[in-house]
């Protein structure tokens, strides 16, 4: 490489290490807002993420920005895959910030913030009407965005292509249409089982200190760093992240139910080891960050299923961590307990929602999302559009909105297009599974020994390392040799489930 080349690249660097620098900052404040900030300080906490946003905003659509892009665009070839990758990541993100006025992006930034308190209040009070002038507003700004971005075939494939680079209405419907007949042939096959798991045998008193206790104990077991990170409480459990070094996990306890903090802690230390395991050298290139929602979603979920649902590791935990805690369960039996936490039966919340038929829930939310792009269905419909659904794929309807359109905080954001990111990351999950037991033919065994670290390991190498350097579809031919095949993830379940309920 040229010297000059060289220097140009230094540059550059230190250029991007203040654009994270102003993203850490503004990360750390929303990440105080979520779990420490008293409420009557929105207003105030409000202006300064705006001041911030204002500030990044600025950084990514400035004139010098546009000289590096300039320049390292007609020297490409003579880059590396990182940095290639990091001048291309800096132009797509340029040019759809650019497209945007300075003034609509910081009033956006602002009613996003009031958005997601005005969230919180209404799913407190189960009312939907104290959310909807704001989510109407969040909806106006992401047509507006679209028209400013430009889209092809359909609105909505802006949005998707912002979480998952490459994917298209086009393509989820014929993923997702697989997906959704296999589930429905497997859920047929349940329903015709003479099993029947009666889970209210662990319905009992958790107390919230000693649930905290477990849930850092299976953080430690599958190699969430804590001197790189910490686990708090909010409303809705999410991780936020301002370096490798510094992981924010969030959780949320109910001290009548077990399972629910567990999982979901497990769920979040899965995005948490992605981050962790990203390589230092990424920092400064604005690719230190996962390679997409939806890979992102493939390690979270990874975690939480494949390794804290599977037998073996239940087994290790059950034995040496959940029998000596809690002393109602110390006479269950761990074949009873396994039982209870794979039970399949359609629920109402997304986050609680077993396994198999957890992707009908996105599903569900992907189609609404399509809906309001389209211009098919108005604001104030979207409840009754959300009870209609859900009784005709899971069987079940809401009886309240808390329960209904309001149990997901995404859409206050502005975050749609987000939710198909869940199930492809189940995708994702499985065919990376599929490539792993060929390196380690004893990752049971290993599970059963409650040893995750030669798991974690592999996917740190093959996955976590890169952080964003390649697209998600790259990634997957690069680890699986093979393009999206939901295949192994339907083979999973069918392997899984039909054991249990012996169909």
């Amino acid at each position: 490489m040229e010297k000059g080349i060289e220097i140009k690249l230094l540059e550059l660097k230190d250029y991007i290490k203040v654009m994270e620098n102003t993203k850490q900052a503004l990360d750390l404040i929303y990440w105080d807002k979520m779990v420490m900030m008293p409420k009557k300080a929105v207003e105030g906490r409000s202006e300064v993420i705006a001041h911030l946003s204002e500030q990044l905003f600025n950084l990514q659509t400035s004139p010098k920005l546009k000289e590096f892009i300039d320049y390292f665009e007609a020297n490409f070839e003579e880059l590396d895959k990182v940095n290639k990758s990091m001048v291309e990541t800096l132009k797509k993100e340029y040019e759809e910030t650019k497209k945007i006025p300075v003034s609509r992006y910081k009033e956006f930034v602002i009613l996003a913030s009031k958005s997601e308190v005005a969230w919180e209040e209404a799913k407190e009070k189960n009312d939907f009407l104290i959310f909807k002038p704001y989510l109407e507003k969040i909806i106006e700004f992401q047509k507006e965005f679209i028209g400013y971005w430009g889209f092809k075939h359909h609105k909505y494939n802006t949005l998707l292509d912002k979480y998952e680079k490459g994917i298209t209405v086009e393509v989820l419907d014929g993923v997702f249409g697989e997906l959704r007949d296999a589930l429905v042939g497997l859920l047929k096959k349940i329903k015709k089982s003479n099993l029947k798991i009666d889970s209210s045998v662990i319905k009992a008193y958790y107390p919230r200190e000693l649930q905290k206790d477990l849930s850092l104990f299976s953080l430690d077991l599958i190699g969430f760093d804590m001197n790189a990170g910490r686990l708090d409480e909010s409303v809705h459990p999410f991780t936020t992240n301002f370096s490798n070094k510094d992981v924010r996990l969030t959780t949320h306890y109910y001290e009548d139910e077990l399972l629910s903090a567990l999982f979901s802690t497990i769920h979040e230390g899965g995005h948490g080891i992605y981050e962790q395991g990203i390589s230092d050298e990424l920092n400064g290139t604005w690719l230190a960050q996962g390679a997409s929602m939806g890979v992102h979603e493939s390690q979270s979920r990874f975690y939480e299923n494949i390794v804290g649902r599977s037998e073996e590791f239940l087994s290790f935990l059950f034995e040496n961590k959940i029998k000596k805690s809690f002393v109602n369960l110390e006479n269950l039996d761990f074949e009873t307990f396994y039982k209870c936490v794979n039970k399949v039966e359609p629920s109402l919340i997304r986050t609680e929602a077993d396994e198999l038929t957890y992707s009908l829930h996105v599903i569900i939310r992907y189609e609404i999302e399509k809906a309001i792009f389209n211009g098919e269905v108005a604001t104030s419909d979207l409840p009754r559009l959300w009870n209609e659904k859900y009784k005709e794929y899971l069987g079940i309807e809401p009886t309240n909105d808390s329960e209904g359109i309001l149990q997901d905080m995404h859409w206050s954001d502005g975050s749609f297009g987000y939710f198909p990111s869940y199930a492809l990351g189940n995708l994702y999950g499985a065919q990376f599974l599929n490539t792993m037991k060929k390196d380690i033919p004893n990752y049971k065994e290993l599970l059963g020994n409650g040893d995750i670290k030669p798991i974690t390991k592999w996917l740190k190498e093959k996955i976590h390392t890169h952080g964003a350097v390649y697209s998600p579809m790259e990634l997957l031919l690069k680890v699986t040799g093979e393009k999206l095949n939901p295949k192994y993830f339907i083979d999973y379940l069918e392997e899984k489930y039909t054991k249990l309920y012996q169909v």
